[in-house]
């Protein structure tokens, strides 16, 4: 099947369409029904009657967007109405909820009078938090949009013109940076003077493109004082009437900086391009295809040739899902009355900064698993970067605030955390040990110091002010993979050449010497870095240890086992992974250290997790998992766990309810606790599951995340002498950041 056909079975398939209405509170009981409509809704109607504002704090308005259209002017398929412009209607919506959580009724209205497009949108104020206008036919889109934002005090936006306009002027800074040339130098031509085109010409001009060195050309050629005073273009085009003279758009190309096609593709041909200045900037951005192929571009121009366009398969796409959905979501937080000039600019900034960033690992695969970096075929953020939520929603409530357009100021400094909760509890746990990490960064050694996700995730943990990172490795290789990266930073290097290795080789042979361990061969080992980290961290010259991204799992953890050792009164480690879902949070062990656990073992890692959970402020609650429910299978297996449960219980130093054997339902349900098992020490569901062996626990916790949708942090070392991690094999480098936190916070309690 093509492209067209998947995407009817897509639209096609039950049920029908993209998009579909949840609740967001239970609904469960006659209790939760008569909470939600009659009689108790009356008492938030009463609220809001008193006092408008209340309505965002009652009801979804703050988080409601309507996707306004007429269909006239729809994507690359013209005027074909209302109707049959709804499914990309309803994608709009996807994308809103998709990438910042932002809510959406598509609204199709069967007019082409602006009047009366205006009208419809007035009357629905009071149902949404902001406006989105989406594929309305240019003149009559501006008419509508300048009347909406005059009337209304909510935002209003029209993607075609400002979605294209932000993203397309984040590329420019970037761009002009890139080759060395000011905004106010730049000679700009416009292929198009349709709504994009203005409103992308108008973008410019805000950024510091001087108006005058703006050429437009449409189909009849470059727009011209002759031709506004003539009467020949609207009075759109004719703000950018230019006093040179009358030409066509090889003419107007001829010695310009910078091309912006909006119009048609196929238009521009290798030696127009060639006739554009020394590193020419050229967006050809007319969809599907450009004004010119981007190989064609790259090759016809003079010097450093930087090429944008809106296709996927080629670099630097220039793809209004990297606006609009961000843009609503810090209007909406800020409860601003529009999204105006000032917003626009710091959307755009945003953008352009973030692309200077080292790219996460998530990214790099989306996009075929070749490396990304700030410079020519990269100069603007790829649409499927978690982090453009991050920085433009923050950039763009903190520009209405201080512009003066929000009725509500967000806590800025704590804004970012609110926006990673929405994209998935894993995000707001780890930003609470983030944060900790933050207060009171530690010296973490890095055992695998020459890998490139190391160095890159020692990078972070700088720019971020997590910690300290050591990288031990070759200290020459590491400087110049950083460098290679595009990682501006000096780390912190211990080289296994280092002459000051002698003292912890002298260290090693004094842990080791009763264990078959000679000075010399403690002098080899040293040549393994996690030996090498093992001992740093034991001696006290690093406050945790990660290792593991490039060895498996056991070896990786044979070192810090043998040097390190548990901690004191512990016998025995355990692997840990925090498991996150919409609304709840669960720690699994073990699943990576005891293969198969006895009642000593589980009883020790039930309270290491225990304690682990804690440090993300969670209350634990454990359950000691099996096939039978409190003896209703009595064999050996069953006797163990249920062994491990009545010492914890027993134990008056343990305070965390636990209890024991059970089911893994009858841990994660209230009505079971509560009920048929009332005797049970837990009044509420487990949020500390212990399985009885390593086999059931690495098994749980991959179809929890790969079935369940799961987010999986971990696998976190617990019950180490000092804090050593060891990540899984492969992981990327937002899970040895992640790790790395965790460590830190690790070592701060030992403090």
């Amino acid at each position: 099947m093509g492209l067209e056909e998947d995407a009817r079975e897509y639209h096609r398939r039950e049920p029908p369409g993209k998009l579909e209405i949840a609740t967001t509170k239970p609904t469960n009981t006659q209790r939760d029904l008569s909470l939600a409509y009659s009689p108790g809704v009356a008492g938030p109607c009463r609220e809001i009657d008193a006092d408008p504002t209340d309505v965002f704090e009652y009801t979804s308005k703050g988080n409601l967007v309507a996707v306004v259209s007429n269909g006239s002017a729809t994507l690359g398929l013209g005027d074909i109405g209302p109707l049959a412009s709804k499914p990309v209607m309803e994608g709009k919506g996807v994308l809103f909820k998709r990438f910042a959580d932002v809510d959406v009724f598509d609204l199709e209205v069967d007019t082409e009078d602006p009047a009366e497009i205006i009208n419809i949108v007035e009357a629905l104020e009071p149902t949404f938090g902001g406006i989105n206008l989406e594929d309305i036919a240019a003149p009559a889109c501006f008419t509508v949009e300048e009347a909406l934002k005059e009337s209304l005090s909510i935002p209003v936006f029209h993607d075609d013109q400002h979605g294209t306009a932000i993203i397309s002027g984040a590329a420019l800074l970037n761009a002009a940076d890139i080759v060395g040339k000011g905004l106010a130098d730049l000679d700009v031509v416009f292929s198009g003077a349709g709504a994009s085109a203005i409103a992308t010409a108008r973008f410019f001009d805000s950024l510091g493109v001087p108006r005058e060195r703006i050429t437009m050309v449409d189909s009849g050629g470059i727009v011209t004082g002759e031709r506004a005073a003539a009467g020949d273009v609207n009075e759109y085009k004719a703000e950018f009437a230019s006093d040179r003279p009358a030409g066509d758009l090889a003419d107007a190309m001829d010695g310009a900086d910078v091309f912006v096609g909006l119009s048609v593709g196929g238009i521009v041909d290798p030696e127009m391009v060639a006739s554009m200045a020394e590193d020419p900037m050229v967006f050809p951005m007319a969809n599907p295809d450009p004004e010119i192929d981007y190989p064609d571009a790259k090759a016809a121009g003079k010097g450093t040739t930087i090429v944008a366009t809106g296709r996927s398969d080629y670099p630097n796409q220039v793809n209004n899902v990297l606006g609009f959905p961000f843009i609503f979501r810090g209007a909406l937080d800020a409860r601003a009355r529009t999204i105006n000039e000032e917003m626009k600019v710091a959307a755009a900034e945003a953008l352009a900064a973030l692309a200077r960033e080292d790219v996460p690992d998530a990214v790099v695969s989306a996009y075929g698993g070749e490396p990304i970096q700030f410079g020519p075929e990269y100069v603007i953020p790829k649409p499927l970067d978690p982090r453009v939520l991050f920085e433009v929603a923050p950039a763009v409530a903190r520009a209405a605030i201080e512009s003066g357009g929000a009725r509500r100021k967000p806590d800025l400094d704590t804004y970012v955390e609110s926006l990673e909760a929405r994209l998935g509890k894993s995000r707001e746990m780890m930003r609470i040990v983030l944060n900790k990490a933050k207060s009171d960064p530690q010296r973490v050694v890095l055992a695998e110091g020459n890998d490139d996700a190391m160095i890159r995730a020692a990078y972070q943990l700088v720019d971020r002010g997590i910690a300290e990172p050591i990288l031990v490795g070759d200290r020459e290789w590491i400087r110049a993979s950083a460098d290679r990266l595009g990682l501006s930073f000096d780390p912190t290097v211990v080289d296994l050449s280092d002459e000051d290795v002698d003292r912890y080789a002298d260290r090693l042979y004094e842990l080791r010497k009763r264990k078959g361990v000679s000075r010399n061969e403690a002098r080899e080992l040293l040549t393994d870095g996690d030996y090498l980290a093992s001992v740093m961290v034991e001696t006290g010259d690093a406050d945790a240890m990660l290792t593991g991204a490039t060895n498996h799992y056991p070896s990786a953890l044979r070192p810090p086992l043998e040097v390190v050792g548990t901690a004191p009164d512990t016998d025995y480690v355990a692997g840990v992974y925090m498991l996150t879902f919409r609304n709840q949070v669960l720690f699994v062990a073990d699943a990576t250290v005891n293969p198969d656990p006895n009642a000593d073992v589980l009883t020790e890692i039930t309270c290491h997790t225990a304690e682990l959970a804690r440090q993300f402020n969670v209350d634990p609650r454990a359950a000691l998992l099996s096939y039978s429910d409190f003896g209703s299978v009595d064999d050996e297996r069953t006797r163990v766990p249920r062994e491990a449960a009545r010492r914890l219980r027993d134990d008056p130093t343990v305070e965390v309810p636990v209890d024991g054997e059970m089911q893994a339902d009858t841990a994660l349900l209230r009505e079971a606790l509560t009920g048929t098992y009332e005797f049970s020490d837990l009044d509420d569901p487990a949020n500390v599951l212990i399985f009885p062996s390593l086999e059931a626990g690495n098994i749980a916790y991959k179809l929890l995340q790969n079935l369940a949708g799961a987010g999986a942090v971990g696998p976190m070392l617990a019950g180490m002498d000092r804090p050593v991690h060891v990540v899984q094999h492969g992981d990327d480098v937002e899970d040895i950041v992640n790790l790395a936190g965790v460590a830190v916070v690790d070592a701060q309690a030992e403090q």
